[in-house]
């Protein structure tokens, strides 16, 4: 097994991949972990400071996980941030000198509750606030992965890049507030828990694992009626919007005192484990961890052509123009020919790095930065998308059809509506050109051929039109890229998947040096 080495001259790019995904809008409230596995021939026995080996790159998977906030974000917080420190912390992600320090910080600021949250939440402007507004990554292993989580936003201000995030995850960690009155809060016809669970499956994502967090905070304190009344109502909820609770862990936690996130907590006696039913396999445990390691993950579309999302875009003295983004289909190498849509350019891929480690290849699932040649960084930016220039390279969209639904508009939607469309890592406002028909929401039969009107709880074939230019994908070629959610009045309105997709033609565009020296050479 290689060990991870120092690279002296990429320092710099590290560092901003220690700050992956970063965005100047900031909105999430995913905690995302990347894993593979230690307990086959090929990892078993590697210490943290390992690489997993060739054969095991496309186990990583992706796990997010968020909060359920108050829509009073200066005056709730749900621990989400505190309960991933503590978990990162009680698994060596950290050391005690590092803890005890913030725990000072804290105090100074008359926040030492927060200690656990201040591993993740470092900017300034967050530690005055107590919640998270900018994204960090931390490391930690289970018996089973090693698990970077991205910590991310939790307030419904920062939504969209909840939506961002949750779109490129394999298994959702909820985490609800158990606290009197918080968890109504959330729970209620527009809280935040409904919507944050609603998007995941919408989205792909099909695995998920419930924390029912602030246990301590309970009346009284770690109280088993609680649990049972917050189970029944979470589980009610996420069967009807797809999920199978059988194949759901419950686990009652406190990010706080770290009740029941490593091992059994002496505070719930009356707690005797969580079960998990799935058709690949039967799980039992008692702790969040456990919880985390009956995670599967999923075979990666390697056999597809290159799709990656951007996520940002930096500029790093003496190396050049640096995107980093998610590798969601295909294979990114380095002195490959790429192209970035919508913006038409095409360029030579310099180097490719993951978490300090030179790559010579990234596959679906890898965060990556890679470093481009005689590419500004105002020609690319967040939600344009690359991919191999020479294997369906990707173009921009001047239109689509899709079918949504409908989820909580509280008027009637017609043609000529344009809100903002997330998709991938692109928030972009496109219009209803056409209602096509109206549709069956769960059997896809036609109800009735071009609808005056939709409201909430419809379903609809659609013609879009993106406001500005825009790259995305059919559903059935690259799911990544086929999905959606509909934002408008602060929430999420509709969501929906991609039929087809009419790609505009605009020629070769901007060819640079170093991909024409490259196509001549004929790499």
């Amino acid at each position: 097994m290689k060990k991870l080495k120092t690279l002296n001259q990429r320092t710099l790019i590290n560092e901003v991949l220690l700050q992956f995904p970063h965005c100047s809008l900031c909105c999430s409230i995913l905690a995302t972990a990347l894993l593979y596995c230690r307990g086959c021939p090929h990892c078993a026995g590697t210490t943290n400071t390992s690489i997993p080996s060739k054969e095991h790159k496309s186990a990583w998977a992706t796990v997010c996980s968020w909060c359920c906030l108050r829509s009073q974000p200066q005056t709730h917080f749900d621990r989400k941030s505190t309960t991933t420190g503590h978990l990162i912390y009680k698994c060596g992600g950290i050391d005690k000198r590092t803890i005890e320090k913030f725990e000072k910080e804290a105090a100074e600021m008359g926040k030492g509750s927060f200690k656990y949250a201040w591993v993740l939440d470092k900017l300034k402007a967050e530690r005055e606030r107590g919640i998270t507004i900018d994204i960090s990554l931390w490391k930690f292993e289970t018996t089973k992965y090693y698990i970077t989580i991205i910590d991310a936003p939790g307030h419904r201000d920062f939504i969209k890049n909840m939506i961002t995030g949750t779109s490129q995850a394999d298994c959702a960690v909820l985490i609800v507030a158990a606290g009197v009155g918080e968890f109504e809060a959330g729970i209620s016809k527009n809280g935040q828990t409904r919507e944050h669970a609603l998007l995941a499956y919408t989205l792909g994502v099909k695995q998920l694992i419930v924390g029912v967090n602030k246990m301590d905070s309970t009346e009284p304190p770690y109280s088993e009626k609680r649990y049972d009344e917050i189970v029944k109502e979470v589980s009610a909820y996420i069967k009807k919007i797809g999920y199978s609770p059988a194949a759901v862990p419950f686990v009652p936690i406190s990010g706080w005192h770290g009740d029941n996130m490593l091992e059994p907590s002496p505070n719930m006696p009356w707690f005797k484990g969580w079960k998990l039913d799935r058709k690949e396999h039967h799980a039992s445990g008692v702790s969040l961890l456990e919880a985390l390691d009956t995670i599967m993950p999923p075979t990666r579309p390697t056999d597809k052509p290159l799709r990656l999302p951007l996520q940002d875009v930096y500029k790093i003295g003496g190396i050049g123009t640096v995107p980093v983004g998610r590798v969601e289909t295909g294979i990114l190498r380095p002195s490959m020919v790429v192209t970035f849509a919508p913006v038409n350019i095409t360029t030579e891929v310099k180097s490719v790095e993951m978490h300090h480690e030179a790559l010579n290849e990234a596959l679906p699932g890898d965060n990556v930065g890679f470093n481009v040649k005689n590419v500004s960084v105002k020609d690319i930016r967040r939600g344009n998308v690359c991919g191999d220039s020479k294997n369906d390279p990707p173009q921009e969209a001047s239109g689509f059809t899709a079918q949504v639904i409908i989820l909580n508009h509280p008027g009637q939607i017609s043609a000529g509506y344009s809100p903002v469309i997330d998709c991938h890592t692109a928030h972009i406002a496109c219009r209803f050109a056409e209602l096509k028909e109206k549709i069956d929401r769960r059997s896809g039969k036609k109800l009735e051929d071009d609808p005056k009107t939709l409201k909430s709880g419809d379903a609809a074939i659609v013609d879009m039109v993106p406001g500005k230019p825009m790259c995305v994908e059919s559903f059935s070629k690259y799911p990544p890229l086929g999905r959606f959610a509909v934002r408008d009045m602060r929430q999420t309105v509709a969501v929906g998947v991609i039929k087809n997709v009419e790609k505009k033609t605009s020629g070769a565009g901007k060819i640079t040096k170093s991909a024409q020296k490259a196509q001549k050479a004929g790499k």
